[in-house]
């Protein structure tokens, strides 16, 4: 057995959370890129073997929060070509909701997947001039009501024209709707530090929920202290920062105070979604908690934050179990 975190066991006597109805109508948005993750499967006589996969970080988040019995839409582009088609067809299928979907005659991103003997993966990206870059601002309109949070995570902050409609999008909604951000850096999409670091800053200070691993503090932010940085981001006004730490669990500054959770073991297939799982499981919890507003983050106790941890470092623990980003339902995590 191998351990694997981002996020902790659950203590001993602690009750696992359940699904809680609530009176009120609420749903999530998710907003970025759907896209192919394509996997080499060996050589051809004439070439390669490739293997297309449905793929992309808010895709999964969106996949994640629907499994975890959370009502969803996905906010982005997609392309009227087959490949769209084929991106429809799987948000469908998942139930995901579609209305703030975008239509575009635009190709649709590829990203090319390897994966190391760890089960660690790494991407090559393809997407210049593709329809999630191309999100216009007129989808702002098909906002569903009944938002309670919205989900930013990965590339779409910092490419294109969805990185423009996206921000327009934080600017409105920030003061009464709960933000999560994960920003997921990918410098082979924009290899521009200073991009991803001045976009992680803007984004705190109207950000409720900032989840980022320490892989992606180390390369945006080498040598600096975890808790410096959570507190920096906590003093522009985020309610919360939860660092996941991949082997070694994850840290969360929140107004309870500083929370850690050790990694859950387990016989690590891959990694891949990883993170996805872990931001769609804790926003679940918090639904499930009834904390999910502005107001609700700020004011949850420890025992709440150590509880939403420790549900989303299993539900992380379970995708890592499986090959490639396969997200957990919410039966299987009781």
């Amino acid at each position: 057995m191998l351990p694997f975190g981002p996020g902790g066991t659950m203590p001993a006597g602690c009750k696992r959370l359940r699904p809680q109805l609530l009176k009120e109508k609420m749903m999530f948005v998710v907003c970025g890129e759907a896209l192919f993750d394509v996997f080499a499967t060996g050589d051809t006589p004439t070439g390669l073997g490739l293997d297309a996969r449905i793929g992309g970080s808010p895709f999964n988040v969106a996949v994640g929060l629907v499994r975890l019995g959370q009502p969803t839409a996905f906010m982005g582009g997609l392309s009227t070509g087959f490949l769209g088609e084929r991106l429809l067809r799987a948000f469908r299928d998942e139930g995901v909701d579609e209305r703030c979907l975008a239509r575009l005659d635009a190709p649709t991103t590829l990203s090319l997947v390897g994966v190391d003997a760890r089960g660690v993966p790494s991407y090559s990206f393809y997407g210049d001039r593709c329809a999630d870059r191309r999100l216009p601002a007129s989808v702002l309109d098909t906002l569903p009501a009944e938002t309670r949070a919205i989900h930013f995570g990965s590339y779409a902050m910092v490419v294109g024209e969805t990185a423009d409609t996206q921000r327009a999008l934080v600017e409105r909604e920030h003061t009464r709707r709960v933000i999560a951000y994960d920003p997921n850096v990918r410098l082979n999409v924009e290899p521009e530090l200073q991009v991803w670091r001045a976009t992680l800053d803007w984004m705190a200070a109207r950000t409720h929920l900032l989840k980022v691993s320490d892989e992606d503090l180390g390369l945006l932010y080498p040598g600096v202290p975890l808790a410096e940085l959570a507190q920096r981001w906590r003093g522009s006004g985020a309610a919360a920062v939860v660092v996941t730490r991949g082997g070694e669990g994850a840290l969360a500054w929140t107004g309870a105070g500083e929370l850690q959770a050790a990694p859950v073991r387990v016989a690590v297939v891959d990694t891949v979604g990883a993170g996805d799982t872990f931001q769609a499981a804790m926003l679940t919890a918090l639904a499930e908690r009834g904390a999910l507003s502005p107001a609700g983050l700020r004011s949850l106790d420890a025992s709440g934050w150590q509880a939403t941890l420790d549900f989303a470092a299993r539900a992380a623990a379970i995708t890592c179990s499986r090959r490639g980003a396969d997200l957990p339902r919410r039966a299987e995590l009781g």
